[in-house]
């Protein structure tokens, strides 16, 4: 066991927006931190486990006791709670933080074996992010918080120790070791997880504060808000304690996934608590998804080719009961009419998309981090409903433009007896990329223009994207090229197929 002493509550080890490391008594004093560093997937973890804590101060009742609370109250409770309870938050010792120092007789593995980021294994190194490098222990810290929800699945869980006795869900069908599953906050391809935040880090922890009435409303955890695995760690993968952190919605903020015991050289790595998924009806509040479904629920997971504000009709769509997409963020949904009270706040998704194969979790391909951020004013809550489907006519829009540019491209190389179908794809890529630089305007405009008119005349933007992509991919060097071009080129097809 190291033997530096090192206490989360007085140590920078909180990535911050242009300040560097932090500890969790300045996350809760300074009120000109902005936002969280970190890649997006270290966000929503360690975003989450300032929930827990501030949720672990002080739970409020219901929407008025949330407002009675206010964010100074907020503030004060937390202070007072990490004064009371500062012995939780050492990061190594007899009782480190959310460690297990029984998995001790786990297999030691070197801390890039559990990195997203660290290429491992016969792996190719590209980049020198991918390079294992020694950790500080802020740096452990933070993954270690990182993979209570977000651990991948696979064989690099030593599975072969197993706390609970009796306990089967980590031996597999031939009596060995199974592999570890995937982190409660991370899922089979990678969870989408949504936010609302305001201008300032303190608020926006303030902001997604549950309350009681929220929980029960929420209907996920019987076991109501919880308690803090720090202050009652289980003794096992499904002892009582371990039980009521499946049930609690504090086993969503903080799942405890994996059992961990870190050191100087390595990591002790075994699975831990096994919880509901979407396919049980259970997901973090932050996550969106449509139980109705069938024959299965569904979620929407990350995806680099459909970055999350191409989504926000999905994430959004409670505010249309008539909408026949079933997608919610209880999250959002939940804290959202709070929100009407402040002059602006955003919406933030994030996530990683991961493909799993035979039980083990990568990243491959076109797999990475993704992440979104889009601003509304506080005109959005005059008729919420209006600029939804304002916003779902515009949003319709843009994906048939997206189908237009595909199927002209296609065509123009099957006219030339060529593929395109790759060249269709990377174009189409191309546009939705252009799109991104415009639809912070396009937000504003249905936000403030609730007929739609001013929406509208954007559209010729948008349709400009469409003729300068065609024409810088498909080349008109040729009598067969332009012949190709001209009997393809969306001109009279945009009019057409709208």
């Amino acid at each position: 066991m190291p033997a530096t002493r090192f206490n989360l509550i007085d140590e920078g080890w909180i990535p911050v927006a242009r300040k560097g490391s932090v500890d969790l008594r300045t996350i809760f004093t300074d009120s000109t931190i902005t936002a969280l560093g970190g890649n997006p997937v270290e966000k929503i973890a360690l975003f989450k486990l300032l929930l827990a804590i501030a949720q672990s101060a002080y739970t409020p009742k219901d929407e008025e006791d949330w407002g009675k609370l206010g964010c100074g109250g907020m503030q004060k409770k937390v202070l007072e709670y990490l004064d009371e309870h500062y012995e939780c938050f050492w990061l190594y010792g007899e009782n480190p933080f959310l460690q297990m120092p029984q998995v001790l007789a786990a297999s030691k593995i070197p801390y890039g074996s559990v990195q997203m980021e660290v290429a491992t294994g016969n792996t190719s190194v590209v980049t020198e992010i991918q390079s294992e490098k020694q950790l500080t222990d802020a740096e452990k810290a933070v993954l270690l918080v990182t993979l209570m929800g977000f651990a991948f699945g696979g064989k690099k869980t030593d599975n072969s120790v197993v706390l609970t006795r009796g306990y089967m869900s980590k031996i597999n069908e031939k009596g060995k070791p199974s592999t570890g599953k995937p982190g409660a906050s991370l899922g089979f391809k990678g969870y989408m997880h949504t936010f609302a935040f305001l201008d300032t880090l303190v608020l926006s922890i303030y902001v997604n504060l549950l309350t009681d009435e929220n929980i029960q409303r929420i209907a996920m955890y019987p076991g109501g808000i919880g308690t803090a695995p720090w202050l009652a760690m289980p003794s096992g993968e499904d002892d009582e304690t371990a039980r009521r952190l499946k049930n609690s919605y504090m086993g969503r903020l903080v799942p405890l996934s994996r059992f961990v015991l870190l050191e100087e050289d390595g990591i002790h790595y075994s699975e831990g608590v096994l919880h509901f998924g979407y396919m049980d009806s259970v997901v973090d509040p932050s996550v969106t998804v449509d139980f109705s479904a069938r024959p299965k629920p569904k979620v929407l997971w990350t995806d680099p080719d459909r970055k999350p504000w191409r989504q926000l009709t999905s994430l959004l769509s409670f505010l249309d009961a008539n909408n026949l997409n079933k997608f919610i963020c209880f999250q959002l949904k939940e804290v959202l009419p709070r929100l009407a009270i402040y002059n602006s706040f955003s919406i933030w998704s994030g996530g990683i998309r991961v493909h799993t194969n035979a039980g083990e979790q990568y990243v491959s391909g076109n797999d990475d981090f993704v992440e979104s951020q889009v601003k509304f004013g506080g005109g959005f809550f005059s008729d919420s409903r209006d600029f939804f489907m304002t916003l779902t006519e515009e949003m319709n829009y843009l994906e048939n433009n997206a189908k237009i540019i595909f199927s002209c491209i296609f065509k123009y190389f099957a006219a030339l007896k060529a593929d395109g179908e790759s060249i269709a794809g990377q174009a189409t890529r191309v546009y939705w990329q252009l799109c991104e630089f415009q639809f912070q305007q396009l937000l504003n405009v249905c936000e403030a223009d609730l007929g739609g008119r001013q929406a509208k005349d954007m559209r010729k933007f948008f349709d400009g994207f469409v003729y300068q992509i065609y024409d810088q991919t498909c080349q008109q060097d040729t009598a067969r090229q332009m012949e190709a071009w001209a009997e393809n080129r969306p001109f009279s097809r945009i009019k057409e197929e709208k």
